[in-house]
């Protein structure tokens, strides 16, 4: 009785087997190393996407993993929505208050900037003004004995009237003009009346004579020319 009983427990155990033969021996392929017998490889799951996603036939879909950067498109889009949310003037929001006060301080800095830049070019023309109006004060008194000698025929011709010709040539590209005309009316602004003579031939102030040449440089007077006025009788 007791071995009838160990024959009944060895015939209820399963029996299996497994194939480890490397060449199959109905189709005479080489098996891989995850190829036995009767069972299929296994499929490698793609990376990203889940093992249960159903997917149309003959089409796969990547899902994205969560919690992927943005690409540079999105991230641009995300900077105009905010823009606009700004100019549209939406309700409060954090990321918009922010931004539309960085924008503010910009536009202050570039407003600075602007008036720092022109303050910088006006300064620097007064200072260059100023350093030729100095060198041409400094020079009257040669052009003032320059007239003299011209006047009295010494500058004709010769080296030394070359000479004048191409300092009072040199003055002129620096925007020096003379203040010696005759027959205009009287200015007192550019002209500094030293004499006066009643005459008939005349209705108003009038320069009759220059005693001493006057000068200015654009439209500011550097200095009035001395001159004989005649006046109405």
């Amino acid at each position: 009785m007791a071995h009838h009983g160990n024959d009944e427990e060895h015939q209820s155990e399963p029996v299996s087997f497994r194939d480890n033969r490397k060449i199959d021996p109905e189709t005479g392929e080489v098996r891989g190393p995850h190829k036995d017998a009767g069972s299929p490889a296994p499929e490698e799951p793609v990376a990203g996407v889940p093992v249960d996603a159903e997917t149309p036939q003959g089409h796969s879909e990547v899902v994205e993993p969560p919690g992927a950067a943005p690409e540079d498109g999105d991230a641009l889009a995300q900077a105009e929505a905010i823009l606009n949310q700004v100019a549209a003037g939406e309700e409060s929001n954090p990321v918009v208050d922010v931004v539309a006060e960085l924008r503010d301080d910009l536009l202050r800095l570039q407003a600075e900037y602007v008036n720092y830049r022109r303050r910088v070019e006006r300064d620097r023309d007064v200072a260059r003004d100023q350093a030729v109006i100095g060198v041409v004060t400094s020079l009257m008194p040669v052009l003032d004995d320059i007239d003299a000698a011209r006047q009295h025929g010494d500058l004709a011709d010769g080296p030394f009237a070359a000479i004048a010709v191409k300092l009072e040539g040199a003055l002129k590209a620096y925007e020096l003009t003379r203040i010696d005309e005759t027959g205009v009316a009287f200015d007192p602004n550019i002209h500094e009346a030293l004499m006066q003579q009643p005459s008939t031939e005349v209705e108003a102030d009038t320069v009759s004579q220059i005693l001493r040449a006057g000068y200015r440089k654009g439209d500011r007077v550097l200095r009035a020319a001395q001159v004989i006025v005649a006046v109405p009788e």
